[in-house]
C-alpha cells in the first residue's frame, strides 16, 4: 500500500476539515492560476442529498485575488454519462445559491472541476478547460461584453459570466512532473509526493495525508474503499472491452456484406481471421 492517502478517499473524509483546507486552497490555486482561498464548504441539496452524492463531491466558496467570491465543485465519480452529470452539477449549483429577489448581476462564478480515473471521452491531453464564447456564424466573430456591461458584471469578457469546467483525466498522465500543476496531478496518480515538489499545498498534503496517522478504524475503512475502487475501476474496463468488442463485430459483418477483403476486416476491427469466419 502506499504511504500517503489516495486524493479521492482524502476529498470525501480529510480535507473537508477547516485545517485541511490548505491542501485544497493549493491544488485550485496550481489548476486555475490564481491564489484561492477558501471560505467555506457550502451545506447544500447536491451535498446533503444522499450518502453518495456527499462523498464523492464537494462544493465550495472561494475567493480569489481580485476578492471575488467564486462557487467552486469538485467532484470525483465513476459514471458513464459523466460529462451530463458535470452540466447537472453545475446547474443545480446555480439554482442552489439564488435567493429570492437576487439580481443576475449577483450571480456567482462557477468553476466545476472533475477529477476522473476512467477514460473520458477522446482526446490526448490529460487536462481539458471548457468555457462558453459565443461566435458569429457570419462573421466568425466572438461576442464582447459593452462598457456598461464591463461595469455591471466587473468581468471584460463573456466566458466569465458561465461555468468554466476543469477534466483532469488522471491515468492519461504518464510524463515526468515538469511543473506545479503536473505535480498535484503526478500525486492523484501515484498518491506519492516526491521530495523536491514545491506546488502549492503539497507539503502539508504530504504531512497531513500520511497513512500511518489513521486510527485502526480509518486504516480499514480506508483500505476498503481502495479494494472497493479497485472493483469498480476493473468493472468499467470490462463493460469497455464488452461494447469495443460488440462495436468491432458489427463492423466486420458491415464489410463482410461489402464483401471487403478479409485482411482489411481485420485491419479495421482487429478482430481475428477465426472470429471473422464465423460471423
Amino acid at each position: 500500500m502506499e504511504n500517503l492517502i489516495r486524493f479521492d478517499w482524502a476529498l470525501k473524509r480529510l480535507l473537508r476539515n477547516k485545517s485541511n483546507f490548505g491542501i485544497l486552497e493549493g491544488f485550485l490555486s496550481e489548476l486555475i492560476g490564481d491564489d484561492i482561498i477558501i471560505e467555506n464548504i457550502l451545506e447544500s441539496e447536491s451535498n446533503q442529498e444522499t450518502k453518495y452524492e456527499k462523498f464523492n463531491k464537494v462544493d465550495l466558496l472561494v475567493k480569489n485575488s481580485k476578492g471575488e467570491l467564486i462557487i467552486i465543485e469538485v467532484q470525483n465519480t465513476y459514471e458513464h454519462d459523466y460529462l451530463l452529470r458535470i452540466l447537472f452539477g453545475t446547474s443545480k449549483l446555480l439554482i442552489e445559491n439564488m435567493n429570492v429577489g437576487m439580481s443576475y448581476s449577483e450571480i456567482k462564478k462557477i468553476i466545476s472541476v472533475n477529477i476522473v480515473y476512467f477514460d473520458l471521452g477522446q482526446g490526448s491531453d490529460y487536462v481539458y478547460h471548457g468555457t462558453t464564447n459565443f461566435v458569429g456564424i457570419h462573421n466568425h466573430d466572438t461576442l464582447k461584453l459593452s462598457t456598461t456591461q464591463q461595469s455591471l458584471y466587473n468581468t471584460d469578457h463573456v466566458a466569465k459570466l458561465y461555468p468554466e469546467y476543469y477534466v483532469i483525466k488522471v491515468n492519461q498522465f504518464d510524463k515526468v512532473a515538469t511543473n506545479t500543476l503536473d505535480q498535484w496531478i503526478y500525486f492523484l496518480k501515484n498518491h506519492e509526493i516526491k521530495e523536491e515538489f514545491d506546488a502549492k499545498g503539497l507539503k502539508q498534503a504530504k504531512k497531513e495525508l500520511d497513512i500511518l496517522k489513521l486510527s485502526d478504524s480509518e486504516r480499514k475503512e480506508y483500505e476498503h474503499f481502495v479494494e472497493q475502487e479497485r472493483y469498480e475501476q476493473s468493472l468499467i474496463m470490462s463493460n469497455y472491452k464488452v461494447g469495443k468488442h460488440d462495436s468491432a463485430v458489427a463492423i466486420a459483418i458491415q464489410m463482410k456484406n461489402d464483401s471487403e477483403p478479409i485482411d482489411k476486416i481485420i485491419k479495421y476491427t482487429g478482430l481475428s481471421k477465426s472470429d471473422i469466419e464465423k460471423l
